[in-house]
């Protein structure tokens, strides 16, 4: 059947995504996408509408329970960004209230002449029941109330959040700094970086924010004020010019009404003002108002146990009431008892762990760990010895004093073995292979609170830190200096001081870079671990490495070793391309590289320089963008023509090459080099000497002899396609230095 015409033209077809936009416009409406706008609908109305009692008690009671809310909120609270929303809050109850200020006049002043509750139940029982029904008094505690919420909270809370805000912004740049350090040193990963730089940018946004807001509050607090005036004022006009009354019952009825009012408003904004002074107050913790006043003000039983004492004798006093004192030295002191009780039994169960008497570990279990470490303990003394009292070096050793155990104890929030963890997982994956476990242990002979990181059993790097104190490192860049025990950084070197963790933030708004005790640690070893990296490959790794490259590539794992070359012979290229910090991730163009050159000879100097050759782009790609051109040093011709021949006579006399060059050539070119990279770092271009192939381990050796961080290239390891720029030039003959571009 055919549809009439007026049925069928234009016509909406009717899809899935027409209905599923219909649902979602339906739940738009029902979840509250129309809410503000009816909420700032009400507020006028309130403002311009005369409202029935009625609703004044539900609005009156609605802002009352909001502002308990909130406060339980802000008190419950772990840090500040977890209740974000609290400036808007914040500003939608001020509004709310002033709106309710200007309802609760309009009835005030038209029905007040009746009494009673004429302006609604809530306004009454504030009126009678609070204040007693006296107007007199009722006028005082709304004064009282008023100078407590506008010049005590109102106030502070106001001045914190400008000092805060500014302070905030004063200390990004340091918190970014310290994010960044993190991330280089391999503690955290992109993922936790990016959280992190957007909790910093999102905490200056709240404080900024709460300045802002604080406005508001001490605004509505002049404006309580205001509004009592006016309403008093107008109450007794209205009252004896329209209603006849007499000057004292409109005082009496007015009045109270008017009290009541305020009193209604004033104490939901005092305890809105008692929640922004807690919000701004708040130190980023892990516990809550309550679980910090319980441990911080509780946690030593000497300050209750000399209040105890002190309330004791002003109880036993002449003339002073003897049981509230008293009894509350009682209380006190039973409290300072079982508190010390407390601690007593903590620290015997501390004390079972280590035993300064005896010089040696006590009962302490071995305490493996699965986060890049293990904790070993001292063993018993055995009657008689054996081949298990022979101990194996470890690879990587830490070794701390024992107030740096909680460092490491994972039950007393040690975060050192999180933070090894992570430097383990980075380096495993820039360099290509897994970095082997860090053997964690306690050592009696290091002082409390130093440690000691060992490679192989040798110590390469000590310091003494303090685990109860921050480092506050100077980067060059700061504004200000900052209390404390002067240090140097272990990992860098760099000017530091050991402060208390509250001026954590001053030092960051002061330039400084802060870390904790954790993290100079894992950082310290960090930098180790990159210098000596091609010493923790060993013949398992490699071995490993072709067996995960024999599951994708049999055929070449199975031509390379051990045919053309042996393990040992693939180990030794690893270690020299690690050592030149070349990493080794794409194993499979270092076999294809090896089993091509493998041919020709086996000499591990030459394997390194092809391997290098088929990682040419890796190594460029490190040093500089794609995009970009690569900044180099140059030899001297001259210089380079004779290094050339002495490097023929060595290979034909089977010597050094060295040997065939002056003593005083070497000097000049060790010089020649030393200041061609420190311009280049002035420039801030990266130190990159480009050499003729037989050249290159020749200028490696120098750069090694002169302890700088230059990179060594052969012009085979230029890929076709990048562009070079010659910097700088290495001179040991006379001449000058030449810049140009390629």
């Amino acid at each position: 059947m055919q549809l009439p015409s007026f049925l069928s033209v234009n016509r909406p077809k009717i899809t899935r995504s027409s209905i599923n936009r219909a649902y979602v416009n339906g739940r738009s409406i029902i979840n509250g996408n129309l809410g503000v706008p009816i909420l700032l609908l009400m507020m006028l109305g309130m403002m311009t509408l005369p409202l029935p009692s009625f609703l004044l008690d539900v609005f009156f009671s609605f802002n009352i329970a909001l502002s308990i809310v909130v406060l339980l909120v802000s008190v419950y609270s772990l840090r500040p960004l977890e209740f974000a929303v609290f400036p808007t809050i914040l500003l939608i109850a001020t509004l709310l209230r002033l709106g309710l200020n200007v309802a609760s006049t309009r009835v005030v002043l038209l029905n007040g002449h009746e009494g009673g509750d004429a302006a609604g139940k809530v306004i009454q029982a504030f009126g009678e029941v609070v204040i007693g029904g006296n107007y007199a008094v009722g006028l005082v505690v709304f004064i009282i109330l008023m100078i407590i919420n506008f010049v005590v909270v109102t106030k502070g809370a106001g001045r914190i959040s400008e000092v805060s805000a500014r302070f905030t912004l004063d200390a990004m740049p340091g918190k970014q700094m310290a994010i960044d350090a993190d991330l280089n040193a391999g503690l955290i990963d992109q993922e936790e970086a990016k959280t992190r730089r957007e909790e910093v940018s999102n905490e200056a946004d709240f404080y900024g924010a709460m300045d802002g807001a604080s406005k508001f509050v001490r605004g509505d607090a002049v404006a309580g004020i205001l509004i009592l005036l006016i309403n008093i004022i107008g109450g007794l006009g209205i009252g004896m010019a329209q209603h006849g009354l007499t000057f004292t019952d409109a005082l009496e009825k007015y009045i109270l009404l008017t009290i009541g009012d305020g009193l209604v408003a004033q104490i939901p904004s005092l305890l809105l003002s008692t929640a922004a002074a807690i919000m701004v107050t708040r130190v980023n913790s892990s516990e809550d108002v309550r679980s910090q006043v319980l441990s911080q003000m509780f946690d030593s039983p000497k300050a209750l146990a000399v209040s105890a004492g002190v309330l004791f004798l002003m109880g036993v006093i002449p003339g002073m009431p003897h049981v509230p004192f008293i009894g509350l030295a009682i209380v006190c002191g039973v409290l300072a008892y079982f508190i010390y009780k407390k601690d007593k039994q903590t620290l015997e169960v501390a004390d079972g762990s280590y035993n300064p008497s005896s010089g040696a570990a006590g009962n302490r279990p071995s305490l493996p760990n699965q986060e890049g470490g293990e904790i070993i303990d001292a063993r018993p003394e055995n009657t008689e010895l054996s081949w298990d009292d022979v101990q194996p070096v470890d690879l990587i050793g830490l070794e701390v004093g024992y107030r740096l155990i909680p460092l490491v104890n994972k039950p007393q929030g040690g975060e050192l073995l999180k933070r090894i963890k992570g430097i383990r997982k980075k380096l495993s994956q820039e360099k290509g292979f897994l970095i082997p476990s860090v053997h964690i242990k306690d050592n009696l002979d290091l002082s409390p609170s130093s440690y000691r990181i060992l490679l192989m059993g040798v110590c390469l790097g000590e310091a003494e830190i303090f685990s109860d104190r921050d480092l506050a490192i100077n980067p060059g860049q700061t504004i200000g200096e900052i209390d404390g025990i002067a240090t140097k950084d272990p990992a860098f070197g760099l000017p530091a001081v050991w402060i208390d963790l509250s001026k954590k933030d001053e030092a960051q708004t002061l330039g400084y870079t802060v870390v904790d005790a954790s993290t100079v640690v894992a950082t310290h070893l960090n930098q180790i671990l990159l210098k000596h990296t091609h010493e923790l490959i060993g013949h398992e790794d490699v071995q490993k490495l072709l067996d995960q490259l024999a599951k994708t590539s049999p055929k070449l794992v199975s031509e390379l070793v051990p045919d053309k070359l042996s393990l040992n012979a693939v180990l030794k290229v690893c270690q020299n391309l690690l050592r030149e910090g070349v990493a080794i991730k794409d194993f499979r163009s270092i076999c294809e590289a090896l089993l091509a050159a493998s041919e020709k000879t086996t000499d591990s100097e030459q394997l390194t320089s092809a391997a290098r050759v088929a990682l040419c782009r890796q190594i460029i790609y490190a040093l500089v963008k794609s995009d970009e051109a690569l900044p180099v040093i140059t030899l001297q011709p001259e210089l380079e023509q004779l290094l050339l021949k002495a490097n023929q006579q060595a290979q034909k006399t089977g010597a050094d090459e060295t040997g065939f060059i002056e003593p005083a050539l070497i000097e000049a070119m060790q010089r020649s080099i030393r200041e061609n990279l420190q311009r280049q770092e002035i420039a801030n271009k990266p130190a990159i000497i480009l050499v003729a192939g037989v050249l290159r381990s020749l200028l490696l050796k120098l750069c090694r002899s002169l302890a700088v961080d230059a990179t060594v290239l052969a012009y085979a390891e230029i890929p076709e396609n990048k562009s070079i720029t010659v910097s700088g030039t290495i001179i040991g003959i006379s001449g000058n230095n030449g810049n140009s571009q390629h």
